[in-house]
Formats: structure tokens, sequence, C-alpha cells
């Protein structure tokens, strides 16, 4: 999983814009790394979720072999809060690609970072880090998102998952109560 995080820091996501200057940080370009992931890990999956807009704030939830860490970050654009918030992610699982740099900006044609391309070496191999702790689950929620996802699954088989991801922007609940109440919007336009 490192491996293809690594590998796929290969492009700048703008995340602060000050006048002609904006400040940029590496980022994983998408492409790559969903074909890293296919080929080092089958099960897998990426969620994201737009918490704003204004600055753009974006949540990326990325699962792989039973680990799931969350990348939120904002970004005056979307694209590039979502590269952000795949950054955020690469640092969660022991991949920085280094500090943010200012560079000039130009609002028709973005930062410039061709410079930065020109000398910015990747470093061969991942640096061992240490992850976080996983916070402890609680078994009621890990119950409670197996019932909704196969709800998920029947919808998306009813042809109804739309409705079912507006529902589910924000995630599955922090509470069973509100996975609870997420379950019955659900199980509504599954009856419908």
């Amino acid at each position: 999983m490192r491996e293809a995080l690594q590998s796929s820091m290969t492009t700048w996501a703008t995340v602060e814009v000050r006048g002609d200057q904006a400040r940029v940080i590496p980022a994983p370009e998408l492409e790559p790394l969903i074909a890293g992931l296919d080929r080092l890990a089958p099960q897998w999956s990426l969620h994201w979720a737009c918490d704003a807009t204004s600055p753009y704030v974006v949540r990326a939830r990325l699962d792989v072999a039973g680990v799931s860490r969350e990348g939120l970050a904002q970004a005056p654009t979307l694209p590039d809060a979502k590269l952000a918030a795949l950054a955020e992610l690469a640092r969660l699982f022991g991949i920085s690609g280094g500090e943010g740099q200012w560079v000039d900006y130009d609002p028709e044609d973005g930062a410039n970072v061709a410079d930065l391309d020109a000398e910015r070496e990747l470093p061969a191999a991942p640096r061992p880090v240490t992850l976080p702790p996983e916070p402890p689950r609680d078994p009621q929620m890990e119950k409670a998102r197996r019932h909704i996802d196969d709800l998920l699954e029947q919808l998306k088989a009813a042809g109804k998952s739309g409705e079912a991801a507006r529902i589910l922007m924000r995630g599955y609940g922090e509470t069973v109560d509100e996975s609870r109440a997420l379950y019955k919007q659900l199980k509504a336009i599954l009856d419908q």
C-alpha cells in the first residue's frame, strides 16, 4: 500500500493562494494511485465527501487490507482539495512528500511548479514511520456499518444507489443512533 502511495506522489496540490503566490504540497496523482492499489491489494476502496465549499473541504477515506485512514484537507478549488486530502492520507500511511512551498501563481495558469518538478527527487524507498494507533472499534458500530453496507448492495442492485449516495455524503454516522437513522432512511428508499 505504501508503495502505491509513494510511487503516485507525482503532482502538486495548491492549498493556499495569496495574491500572486500559492502554497503547494506534493500529492498523489489519482490514476497512478488506483493502478498501484489494484496491483497490490485486490480489495480496497476510496470514498470522498465534500464537507464545505469556499474554501473547499474534502474528506478522503482509504480502506486497504483492513486498514483505514481518512484525510481531511481544504483548498481553494475542489480538485486541489481532493489532491490535498490524498496527500494527508499518504502522510497518515507514513508517506511524506515534504513540506509545502510557495511558488508564483497566475489565476489563469495556476501555480507554477515547473521549477519544483525539476529539482524534486522522491525517495527511492519509503521511510519507516510509526502509524498512529487505530482508535478502539465499537462492535455495535461495526455491526451497523455492515448492515448499511448490505443495504447499499441491495440499493445498488435496485438502481437506487444515487439516492443512497446523497444520504451517505457525510459518512455512516458517528454514533449507533445516527447509523440507525441512516439505515432507516436507506431502507425507506429501497421500499419505495
